[in-house]
């Protein structure tokens, strides 16, 4: 299939009627037309969209931390912590309990309603998973949401998780079928949507979405919404990350993707999985205010406070509120 944004049809790809509505039997013909109409149509829909489903002033500020950095033997092209990239970064173990309780709080303290706990594994181990457990149930007992991507999990892990009390697992796809092979080797597609079911079988909101600017083109930005929208449930959060360039691995000297691209691939997952949560996530310490501002307006209602996503650099929180004020938005209680 050939994207052609030249040759966008002035009409919009969707009728009016057919807005909103929750389907999973999307065609990658279809989402195509979605994400290469006229800017003005797409983010129009996208809006419309959004306000049936959402507060379109409110924003769920989450935070992610890094419970164990490093070591990780997957050899995803883009990450800071795969042993495979020579990046520098220190490989660490698992924080204790109190300590990422003390985390949880603090961010509580400075606004956040959700707190990520992220751990640089294939897999883990039983011990470990216990201890994220314990972490899990400290969270909840702050009264914040919780969410963990600990790598790929059987269908007893998940049952585990669930049992602590977890509200969402991410696992994201991270790109379309047909790109994912020249960014990650260690791992497949299927093992990744395998985690996906066990999560979603054992009741736990799933978190699932990817990366753009990897080097992909539009097809694959396609093509990862299209996976994603016609799951047998919509992920209930969709993280939509920019590439954070980190040197010593394979994308790192990736082109830097046009920001008009990014917003396509907001508004597109707005459009195509209406009542998902849309996560501005990674990338945003690079975006303008501008940037930011089109990602909102078509449909993002979540960011991340703090200064690090995992080891890569975020906005600065004041500098977070400061937009929020200027835009008329407030954290979403």
């Amino acid at each position: 299939m050939s994207i052609a944004v030249e040759a966008r049809p002035r009409a919009s790809a969707l009728s009016s009627n057919a807005l909103g509505t929750v389907r999973h039997d999307w065609t990658r013909a279809e989402v195509a037309q979605v994400f290469t109409q006229a800017m003005p149509d797409l983010l129009f829909q996208a809006q419309t969209v959004h306000r049936m489903y959402f507060d379109p002033t409110e924003v769920q500020v989450s935070t992610l931390l890094s419970i164990k950095t490093g070591g990780c033997p997957e050899d995803c092209g883009y990450c800071s912590q795969s042993v495979h990239n020579e990046t520098g970064l220190k490989a660490s173990k698992l924080m204790d309990v109190e300590a990422v309780l003390t985390e949880a709080r603090a961010a509580k303290a400075a606004g956040a309603t959700r707190f990520c706990m992220g751990a640089a594994w294939r897999s883990p181990k039983g011990k470990d998973l216990d201890a994220v457990c314990a972490m899990v149930e400290g969270v909840k007992a702050l009264g914040m949401e919780s969410c963990a991507t600990l790598g790929m999990l059987t269908a007893e892990q998940a049952a585990q998780l669930k049992n602590s009390g977890l509200d969402y697992y991410n696992h994201n796809i991270d790109t379309s079928p047909e790109y994912y092979g020249k960014v990650i080797t260690t791992r497949t597609y299927s093992d990744r949507l395998d985690t996906l079911a066990h999560v979603r079988d054992a009741g736990i909101n799933v978190c699932c979405g990817g990366i753009v600017g990897m080097g992909e083109d539009a097809n694959d930005r396609v093509g990862m919404i299209h996976t994603l929208a016609t799951l047998p449930a919509h992920p209930e959060s969709v993280p939509i990350n920019m590439l954070m360039k980190v040197d010593g691995t394979p994308t790192g000297g990736s082109d830097a993707l046009d920001p008009i691209e990014f917003v396509r691939t907001i508004a597109t997952a707005r459009i195509c999985m209406p009542k998902s949560m849309v996560r501005l996530s990674a990338g945003r310490e690079h975006m303008s205010d501008e940037t930011q501002t089109l990602c909102f307006v078509a449909g993002a209602n979540s960011i991340f406070y703090g200064p690090k996503l995992l080891t890569t650099a975020n906005p600065d929180q004041d500098a977070d509120r400061r937009l929020m004020d200027r835009l008329g938005l407030r954290p979403m209680a």
